[in-house]
């Protein structure tokens, strides 16, 4: 809210320098900002009572996009990859698919293994814990598991993420 938009009875103000100059009436508050030939603008609407400050409206909004805008540059988004693996997957192809994940790992997304069942392969599942596992070895050295294997429906899935 800014100039005639503010209702609230009292306020408390903050000046264009940054000052504290106290709690009082939005109309005495709505003067010291046109003498100034600023605006006055509600910043904390929320307080009790509200906090607004006199400012150059025009400027004020042009620096909290730039505040915006740098913060989303530092945000990191992090994807999360799929590696399927089956239950008679050989030793070589669990290393190709290792080694896949590794580059996802070190590139900073969080990996989801699936370990699929079909057919028959339901009836044996005893040892299928022990690829998980294995696969889990072979990046222990850059992953972390954030979610241990579990069996959802005809699938088995662990979480592994980037290691701190």
């Amino acid at each position: 809210m800014i100039n005639e938009q503010i209702r609230d009875r009292e306020i408390r103000l903050i000046g264009e320098n940054g000052s504290q100059l106290g709690i009082m009436s939005a109309k005495d508050a709505m003067k010291l900002a046109r003498e100034a030939n600023l605006d006055l603008v509600k910043i904390a609407p929320t307080a009790k009572p509200p906090v607004c400050k006199i400012v150059d409206y025009g400027k004020y909004r042009y620096e909290l996009a730039r505040k915006e805008k740098e913060a989303k540059k530092k945000q990191k988004i992090t994807d999360v990859k799929e590696i399927r693996i089956s239950p008679n997957i050989d030793e070589n192809d669990l290393n190709t698919k290792a080694n896949q994940a590794r580059k996802f790992i070190t590139k900073g997304d969080k990996v989801k293994v699936s370990l699929r069942f079909r057919g028959r392969e339901m009836a044996h599942m005893g040892m299928t814990k022990q690829i998980l596992d294995d696969f889990y070895e072979k990046l222990s050295d850059v992953a972390v598991i954030e979610k241990p294997a579990k069996l959802e429906g005809r699938s088995m899935i662990m979480f592994l993420g980037e290691k701190r």
